[in-house]
């Protein structure tokens, strides 16, 4: 049976758009491009089955749809640079069938002049088609906020740039389906770019954060009240909070090397973001020692090892390396987090604590990584023996604060 469009790649961007497109009536079938992250409860599943939804097995499917995207993970390779892997594999399957009159839209996160240098020869040395001609294509950076019920696809402009501006008008189109607002790039270049400057915006600015958050506590100085005080301005500030590390599928991209000049800013963030896992290392093994306790032998207890809140992914969570270095110091360790019923660390399981309390209440020094929405850190705050929040969620003296 034809469907309207083909999600290629189901992960952490794949699987929303397509829960999107299926709220929004369009039929969709859903192609996994290899092992991918995303994942649907049962309850999910059903809504989007039962509104249209169907997962295909059989590539020559993709050869009778009115609108393909390509959301292919690209993950950060040996060498640093973006792995392209899983969008080349979609494009030659896609390209084997692809039909004229077709729209193709890349998603995937990708530096500036995949989608033309990449992508097109692909797609056209497979299917004898032409770009822009016979075909048309675009890019459209994925704008996925994984756990936030506020933001929905409908509220969440889409940005697009075609190769031709017929390819623009045709991918606006599509995605004027699922959106209240489209706005046009000048081309994919452009559109790529976009995709570059809003996650490199988020590493510089918790880079930031997390400077003042050392600088502050060397200072003692309380920053989650300078926050507090400072995103009460109405312009020229947006507030943003330290953490123990940055995760998530977001890369920071320097464009170094062939690609173009090198950012030595999101160069600079990543180094401080990278070392903010040592950096909560140091305070916990500094507050052990305050009160009378080594870290070797001592019980640490983990809250919350996913990348962010209220979610179950924990695709380059600090959580992983907080617990590795903490082993290294002769550390027992524990952890506790709703969403993830077990957690390996270098290959071996670390014990999940079944009553949070207890293990709190057990445990030398509980760290909070991650604040997700049950738990009641008030209560955690009375029953824990020595709580070190890395992200000021807990009360106002109930803890000690990154």
């Amino acid at each position: 049976m034809p469907a309207d469009l083909a999600v290629i790649g189901l992960g952490h961007l794949g699987l929303p758009l397509a829960q999107a497109a299926v709220a929004a009536g369009i039929s969709t079938l859903g192609y996994r491009t290899g092992p991918e992250g995303g994942s649907l409860t049962p309850a999910e599943l059903r809504r989007m089955l039962a509104g249209g939804f169907r997962p295909a097995t059989n590539p020559a499917e993709l050869g009778r749809v009115r609108t393909a995207v390509i959301c292919a993970p690209t993950p950060r390779g040996a060498d640093g640079t973006l792995d392209l892997g899983q969008v080349e594999s979609a494009a030659r399957t896609l390209a084997t069938r692809l039909r004229p009159h077709t729209t193709v839209i890349l998603e995937s996160p990708v530096h500036p002049g995949t989608t033309e240098a990449f992508l097109r020869p692909l797609l056209e040395t497979g299917s004898g088609l032409r770009a822009g001609r016979d075909f048309h294509l675009a890019y459209s950076p994925s704008r996925v906020d994984p756990g936030n019920r506020d933001v929905t696809p409908a509220g969440t402009p889409k940005v697009i740039g075609g190769l031709t501006p017929a390819c623009t008008e045709s991918a606006a189109a599509f995605y004027g389906r699922l959106t209240d607002k489209v706005v046009r790039a000048r081309g994919p270049r452009e559109a790529e770019t976009v995709q570059v400057l809003e996650t490199n915006f988020r590493h510089v600015n918790i880079a930031l954060v997390n400077e003042m958050a050392v600088l502050c506590h060397d200072l003692g100085v309380d920053l989650w009240d300078v926050i507090r005080c400072a995103e009460t301005k109405p312009f020229g500030f947006q507030a943003f909070r330290p953490g123990p590390g940055v995760g998530g599928h977001g890369i920071a991209q320097d464009l170094g090397g062939p690609s173009g000049r090198p950012l030595r800013m999101v160069e600079l963030a990543r180094q401080v973001n990278n070392h903010m896992p040592q950096y909560v290392i140091q305070r916990a093994a500094a507050l052990l020692n305050e009160h009378g306790k080594s870290a070797r032998a001592a019980r640490v207890l983990l809250l919350g090892v996913t990348y962010k809140a209220d979610i179950a992914d924990q695709q380059n969570s600090p959580a992983h390396e907080i617990a590795v270095r903490l082993m290294e110091l002769g550390a027992s360790v524990s952890y506790h987090d709703p969403h993830v019923p077990a957690w390996s660390v270098l290959g071996r399981p670390v014990p999940r604590a079944d009553s949070l309390y207890e293990a709190a209440a057990d445990a030398d020094l509980t760290i909070l990584l991650q604040q997700h929405r049950t738990y009641d850190l008030q209560g955690l705050s009375v029953k824990a023996q020595l709580l070190l929040d890395t992200r000021g969620a807990t009360p106002t003296g109930a803890a000690h604060r990154l």
